[in-house]
């Protein structure tokens, strides 16, 4: 069994910067592909930044410039790097593993196992 946890998370103001993390464990032989979504209230989730099949990043518009996507395969790892935040990133971000498909990058149903989720606030 595939456990996706994530930490980092947490409240800060406009402008100011977190990183994410997440560590996918189950099979450890395997190199998951992973990405991150996220979720504000009343909203849809939406696909943050993950990696194509040739080892692109690939980020939401409303992050380009701002997020970083990193990932160290050897350990099932990956990381989002936050810089000037916004009160619109605020959101529930939640990660995401799989197998490498023929789905984009930030697509879900490129992902079979999902984290619970870290928390992302950001006060104007």
């Amino acid at each position: 069994q595939v456990q996706v946890v994530e930490s980092g998370g947490g409240s800060v103001q406009a402008g100011g910067s977190l990183r994410l993390s997440c560590v996918a464990s189950g099979y450890a032989h395997i190199r998951y592909r992973m990405a991150w979504f996220r979720q504000a209230p009343g909203k849809e989730r939406e696909g943050v930044a993950g990696f194509e099949n040739d080892g692109t990043p690939r980020y939401a518009d409303s992050v380009k410039g701002r997020f970083t996507i990193s990932a160290d395969y050897a350990r099932n790892t990956l990381y989002l790097e936050m810089d000037s935040l916004k009160p619109e990133d605020t959101a529930m971000y939640v990660c995401a593993a799989g197998s490498w498909t023929h789905y984009s990058a930030t697509d879900n149903r490129a992902y079979n196992y999902w984290g619970q989720g870290t928390q992302v606030t950001v006060s104007s």
